[in-house]
């Protein structure tokens, strides 16, 4: 999605209103974010908007990219460098050191990267997607962000064996269940990866 260059747009900025749904949104789809919340998006700060292409909005605080969507309906996934701040607030999963290149590449992500040994998928017998009423509960879970089963269409991070920091964002097309059982097929597509032309983009 953003292996070209993007162009930098002028920035909107947002109505009070506005900034509180994104605020809200954001902590229902990652809890882990609840206890830095006020960090990322203060109250009184003025967040805007970038148009990107193929209708993608990136949410910016002062010149730090935060978040973007691709529709204004569509689940918020985080920018890279929002991660690198915040390892611990979203959901992952690791690739082999094998995969490393072909995510940095803008391929798709397939199972075989995740089921080898080098990589990590969410223990077997973990709970599946979020339980209704206990979101908050998460962030109490030791290392929360491996303890459940991710649902296709849920947004999540990649890591890499040997390597501190995330290398990719992207959207699940297969759940981890669904990819332990088979350990084929696609599961991430168009993801936003380090050195693509969102992470290049100039956000002052």
């Amino acid at each position: 999605m953003f292996k070209k260059e993007i162009q930098s747009s002028p920035k909107q900025k947002l109505k009070s209103s506005v900034q509180r749904s994104l605020r809200q949104a954001l902590l229902s789809t990652y809890p882990l974010l609840t206890p830095h919340i006020d960090e990322i998006l203060p109250k009184k700060a003025s967040l805007a908007s970038m148009k990107l292409t193929d209708r993608n909005t990136l949410y910016v605080l002062d010149s730090t990219p935060l978040f973007y969507q691709q529709d204004i309906s569509s689940t918020i996934i985080p920018h890279l460098r929002l991660v690198h701040r915040f390892p611990d607030a979203f959901p992952s999963i690791r690739i082999d050191r094998g995969a490393i290149r072909f995510v940095l590449s803008g391929a798709t992500l397939m199972a075989p990267g995740l089921t080898s040994p080098g990589g990590r998928l969410p223990a077997d017998g973990a709970p599946e997607g979020l339980e209704e009423g206990k979101e908050m509960e998460q962030k109490l879970e030791e290392d929360g962000r491996w303890s459940r089963e991710l649902e296709k269409g849920e947004p999540v991070v990649v890591m890499a064996e040997g390597k501190v920091e995330a290398c990719a964002v992207g959207t699940l097309v297969a759940g981890t269940k669904e990819v332990k059982a088979k350990g084929k097929g696609p599961v991430i597509e168009d993801a936003h990866f380090l050195g693509d032309g969102l992470w290049n983009l100039n956000t002052e």
